[in-house]
């Protein structure tokens, strides 16, 4: 058993919080630093799901890539769902926390872990969010190249067997071949017009709407939106075995996962 800042420091060292954007909210966000803790459950989302699996099991601390606070609350009404879940958590004194854009940003993190998935090599910075005097930059997601050129269809038809997602959605923007791929987990496609400036054949993100899309075809860039959901929950394994890794030498902790989330979107 160790102390929930024990884990928090271990999350530190994964995920640097100095590396999340100014407008997010990472950290703890429920329960306090002094928490006895004896298991974790890592998540991409703190849902109702996922508070029923930590009561369940027994996790006295859920570390998810979502923050379940993002905006200040003015009100805690437990008929809301929100309200309710944060009686649950508080009920049976289970600290929450999070590691958002520090997670995307990190090495090692969600966007490279996207970039393995889908079989990316020779990766580099795609938005530059930081650089150091050394000069060494941070970026929300990753530049890459397949090892052999691709079709739109088949390379779209690899995204969706990669990942935990039953479909695809993509832009054919003519016989393009595609080689070189920029990526955005989660929702990125305000990033479309820059990934084909840096000479993107495709641009693998999620959350892409009508408009996005036209865009991406007037640019001559194939577009494949993999879902919110498809492009971050592969970070959930990784994280948990980083976090076995970080603990192991701290104290008697079981990381484990959520196993049951799927993403909220199907097709008829």
């Amino acid at each position: 058993m160790v102390k929930c800042q024990v884990v928090m420091d271990a999350l530190e060292r994964i995920a640097p919080r100095h590396l999340a954007e100014d407008w997010d909210n990472p950290g703890l966000l429920v329960g306090s630093p002094a928490r006895e803790v004896s298991r974790v459950l890592v998540a991409l989302d703190v849902s109702d799901l996922v508070v029923r699996q930590a009561i369940r099991e027994g996790a006295e601390m859920i570390v998810a890539h979502h923050p379940l606070l993002f905006k200040p609350i003015k009100k805690i009404r437990t008929d809301e769902p929100l309200g309710h879940r944060l009686q649950l958590l508080l009920q049976h004194d289970i600290a929450v926390a999070a590691a958002h854009t520090n997670l995307d940003i990190a090495r090692g993190g969600v966007n490279d872990v996207l970039a393995e998935a889908i079989g990316l090599g020779k990766l580099s910075s795609f938005v530059i969010t930081s650089q150091d005097d050394d000069g060494r930059v941070e970026s929300l997601g990753r530049i890459g190249s397949l090892p052999q050129p691709m079709t739109i269809r088949d390379f779209a038809e690899q995204v969706k067997k990669a990942l935990p997602t039953k479909h695809v959605r993509f832009v054919d923007a003519g016989d393009r071949p595609v080689r070189k791929v920029a990526l955005c987990s989660g929702a990125g496609a305000e990033f479309i017009a820059k990934a084909a400036a840096m000479g993107a054949d495709a641009y693998v993100t999620g959350d892409v709407r009508y408009h996005d899309a036209q865009h991406a075809a007037e640019l001559g860039m194939h577009v494949i939106d993999a879902g919110h959901f498809g492009t971050e929950f592969p970070v959930v394994q990784v994280l948990a075995e980083r976090l076995r890794e970080e603990l192991s030498t701290k104290g008697h902790v079981e990381v484990v996962t959520d196993h049951k989330s799927q993403d909220f979107f199907t097709i008829a």
